[in-house]
């Protein structure tokens, strides 16, 4: 996460009976008005047992231990030790909590917590900044707060016994464990440069492995790095070059840390040994700077074009992988024997060819960035079906195959008015990619209640997630669509050609072409060493030789996919190898037709939308709509469905700054409200039946609408209870 938690944006607490009072006394917006919003009536967010909102028997979490925890199993894919050929599709919980956001829970609360996680279908969780919560108001280095330190391993021992394993950070606050600072959740320090190139701060980290993970945890009676239930670590969150370059990079500061410049001549000598063959590689080396003089300077922009720009890039890919490389081995050293893996920052085709030594590939993607949480922040409202999926395609280009490959961060950032895109589109397209597991970046996925006495809990915020009712319904549909499997894994599989160093060009953020990436809406892609690849369809270095239209007739020629495809993506209609999904860059439509869910994203409804047994007539609005057998039967058969119609949320009195909604002047307030929708539809299917809505917290109320056979009828998210993400339907 690249976030400074501006405390002074945010409205003074409301908690307890003052939010209860504050939600009686508001007036209930008028149904059918012109975008009315209506205010969420829950306080309490607890799914109970049995409900349609508890998956927790739909996708049970099994049991971890000696004999059964998370390992690369066959294909490359991460599978439990105790069926290695069952790829493990994981559902992650972003723990990035911050003394702000109420921090790490009590005892209590965390079984309460770990039990939800469970019911709502997470089986991973990963723990972020936790660093800096440890560190928080310390003086002295190392100096864990006690009371947080208990409090963090309960948790780990109360997700374990709920079968949710842990990703950690090796180290995520750039204060790391230092005393003295109060800026931990700022980018200020180094310390993840450091690890580059000064033996202090490798002891530093080292220490800190030993005295948080190597450390018994008297909840579960194994240190972390010996417990089954850690299956991954990152040794440094957002760690790489590259994008250090990106997020320091300001005017009249270098664009990268200048103690680089000792190894990058340290790493010129041994690759030229003299200034005269630096001279025939660079055609001229600058005035005064020699080889034998170790004083080349490093690139003094980072648009600098041409042969010194490159051997930089080609010294990046030497240094990260020769740290992790050192600091993996500090880990196994310890005696951990679980999964590492490290730079999971932009898709350039630098860190590309770094990840290429991991064992286990990680990438952090978002649609839109918010810097802070204080009012002059912006954000841009871009649809990501407009933009053809691009933070999703981007992710798809970083992978390598053959490899295990998860998203630890992601989002599509609330306030953007088309996140309810979100819900549908990272599920279903890394269900498609056969990825191994997706995690929404949040201070908490879920929460337990509205009205907690926190400042980063009195309204909806980025990257929080948990009290954002479109995310939510989001999350839920990505149970279902990732977790269960109802997306279908693409047996068209397309790699790029990797060759090495040569494919560094002139450009330090040099990406693989938009055009190209379009692929990932198709089949799989991800990247491959040339010399592995064969036969198959690929695309080839250089990049320029081919084209995805070039790339689409070689898979249609082989009959991979309808001949008819390079015609419709020419309209910026994109449908999946497998059939299961459409993306329409021109309607702002995607949709989903498997057995077991159908569902569409759209920015409006002019005709009626056809899915499979499912066809949605009409709108009042932008949303996202789907339908999901909770029996495990097809739609038209199953006799108990969960309904899912997410349109939008804010706070109460949400104010901006512009017409365009993109600069914040106030996130506003509790109660949340959720924008007032109606969408007409119809769903195949024989018997009696009957939709009831469902609370926030997973409670069905009374029937609203009943029949027999096919059911044809309008919903309103404007329940008697209040506003809802969910109906159930019952035949």
């Amino acid at each position: 996460m690249r976030l400074r938690p501006g405390r002074n944006a945010l409205v003074p607490p409301l908690v307890g009976g003052a939010i209860l009072l504050l939600m009686a006394l508001l007036p209930t917006a008028r149904v059918g008005a012109a975008d009315a919003w209506l205010p969420v009536r829950e306080t309490s967010l607890v799914v109970q047992p049995g409900s349609p909102l508890d998956f927790s028997s739909l996708l049970p979490n099994p049991v971890i231990g000696p004999g059964n925890f998370l390992t690369i199993g066959a294909g490359g894919h991460l599978a439990y030790s105790a069926a290695p050929d069952e790829p493990a599709r994981l559902l992650c919980a972003s723990l990035a909590w911050s003394p702000d956001s109420g921090g790490f829970p009590d005892h209590a609360e965390a079984d309460l917590y770990a039990r939800q996680l469970a019911m709502h279908g997470y089986n991973i969780a990963r723990f972020h900044f936790v660093d800096a919560n440890l560190m928080f108001g310390r003086a002295k280095d190392f100096d864990f707060d006690p009371v947080t330190l208990d409090r963090f391993r309960y948790l780990m021992a109360a997700l374990k016994r709920n079968g949710i394993s842990w990703i950690m950070d090796g180290v995520t606050s750039t204060r790391a464990a230092y005393g003295g600072f109060d800026d931990r959740w700022d980018m200020n320090g180094t310390m993840k440069t450091d690890l580059y190139v000064d033996e202090k701060a490798v002891a530093h980290w080292t220490q800190l492995q030993q005295k948080l993970l190597g450390t018994v945890n008297p909840y579960t009676g194994l240190a972390p790095l010996a417990d089954p239930a850690l299956a991954l670590i990152v040794l440094a969150n957002e760690n790489g070059i590259e994008f250090d370059t990106w997020l320091y990079d300001k005017a009249g500061r270098p664009p990268d840390d200048r103690r680089l410049t000792v190894p990058f001549n340290a790493w010129l000598k041994a690759r030229y040994g003299t200034t005269e063959a630096l001279r025939g590689a660079w055609g001229r080396v600058p005035a005064g700077q020699s080889i034998e003089a170790g004083n080349l300077q490093l690139p003094p922009t980072r648009y600098e074009q041409g042969p010194r720009m490159r051997d930089f890039e080609a010294f990046v890919v030497d240094i990260e992988q020769r740290t992790a490389a050192r600091l993996s081995a500090v880990l196994r050293g310890m005696g951990y024997r679980g999964l590492i893996s490290d730079y999971n920052n932009f898709a350039t085709i630098q860190t590309g060819l770094t990840r290429a030594s991991l064992d286990v590939v990680t990438m952090n993607t978002y649609q839109g960035f918010v810097p802070s949480f204080d009012p002059g922040a912006s954000l841009e409202q871009k649809s990501a079906i407009a933009d053809g999926a691009g933070y999703v395609r981007e992710a798809a280009a970083s992978r390598w195959l053959g490899k295990p490959f998860l998203l630890t961060e992601w989002d599509q950032l609330y306030w953007n008015r088309y996140r309810y895109e979100a819900g549908l589109m990272m599920p279903a397209y890394a269900a498609l990619q056969g990825w191994d597991g997706i995690c929404r970046h949040a201070s908490g996925p879920i929460a337990l209640r509205y009205g907690e006495p926190f400042p980063q809990k009195q309204t909806i915020l980025p990257y929080i997630t948990a009290l954002d009712p479109v995310a939510r319904a989001g999350e839920t549909l990505a149970a279902l669509l990732f977790r269960r499997g109802d997306v279908a894994e693409a047996k068209v599989e397309v790699p790029f050609a990797v060759t090495g160093p040569a494919d560094l060009g002139d450009n330090l953020e040099a990406r693989e072409p938009k055009d190209l990436t379009t692929l990932a809406l198709v089949g799989k892609i991800g990247l491959e060493a040339a010399h592995e690849i064969g036969d198959s369809v690929s695309v080839p270095q250089p990049r320029t030789a081919t084209s995805f239209g070039d790339v689409l007739g070689r898979l249609e020629a082989a009959g991979l996919m309808p001949p008819d495809s390079g015609t419709a993506s020419a309209r910026g209609s994109y449908t999946s190898a497998t059939g299961e999904i459409r993306l329409d860059q021109a309607t702002l439509q995607m949709r989903v037709v498997t057995p077991l869910t159908v569902g569409a994203a759209f920015a409006a409804i002019h005709q009626p939308v056809a899915l499979g047994p499912l066809t949605i007539r009409s709108s009042t609005g932008p949303a996202l709509f789907a339908v999901s057998s909770l029996d495990g039967a097809p739609v038209t058969e199953s006799r108990r469905l969960l309904v899912v119609f997410a349109t939008d949320a804010r706070g109460s009195g949400m104010r901006f700054a512009d017409s365009g909604e993109t600069v914040i002047a106030d996130y506003g307030h509790l109660p949340v409200v959720i924008r007032h929708g109606e969408v007409a539809f119809s769903l195949a299917g024989r018997g009696a039946w009957r939709i009831a809505p469902v609370g926030l917290d997973g409670a069905v109320h009374a029937p609203i609408a009943h029949g027999t056979g096919a059911i044809q009828t309008t919903l309103s998210n404007a329940s008697p209870e209040g506003p809802t993400t969910y109906f159930l339907i019952e035949r």
